[in-house]
């Protein structure tokens, strides 16, 4: 018997209307279509403008998440891909966050806490410069964006092959 990947939830978190906040959007909205959603029809991608507890729980129990979001606390235009367990374990002064109301941190914290289900996965994030009003990305994460996307790509391709080499491992693949 074959196993089929379980579907991997892409969380894209931003607003358009804040400059580099609406990175992730871009990305995904503009530069994903025809490779790695391709290779990956059973990828979920949920928008949020915040991400919250509820992103993290909705989907399929154990399903591996992808959050992509603009970062505060990283360098304006660097790329960050850290996987959950790293974020928790970051010292908070030095762990990349969101510029939303609660940091992506305490919010898997929670998700952990209220699941009976693993809530495992990665964050790729590209360091703000503006969060002000506006449509235009700084020139920082301009000239990051290609970098940003192969993250957000090979973020997919790893958690795709985990999902099916954990399965592997638990005997049923």
């Amino acid at each position: 018997m074959t196993e089929t990947r379980p579907p991997i939830r892409l969380l894209v978190c931003g607003n358009i209307d804040r400059c580099d906040d609406g990175a992730a959007i871009w990305a995904v909205g503009h530069l994903l279509p025809g490779t790695a959603l391709d290779e990956l029809p059973g990828v979920s991608v949920v928008r949020c403008e915040q991400l919250s507890v509820e992103n993290l729980l909705d989907g399929a129990p154990g399903a591996p998440i992808l959050i992509v979001d603009t970062a505060v606390g990283v360098r304006a235009g660097a790329v960050v891909t850290m996987s959950f367990d790293d974020l928790l374990e970051r010292p908070k002064a030095c762990a990349p966050h969101s510029s939303h109301a609660l940091p992506i941190d305490q919010v898997i914290g929670i998700s952990r806490q209220l699941s009976d289900t693993p809530v495992d996965g990665l964050f790729v994030g590209i360091g703000a410069a503006n969060v002000g009003f506006g449509q235009t990305l700084s020139r920082q994460v301009r000239e990051q964006m290609g970098e940003f996307v192969v993250a957000i790509h090979r973020a997919l391709m790893r958690l795709a092959s985990n999902s099916v080499d954990s399965a592997v491992l638990r005997g049923r693949g």
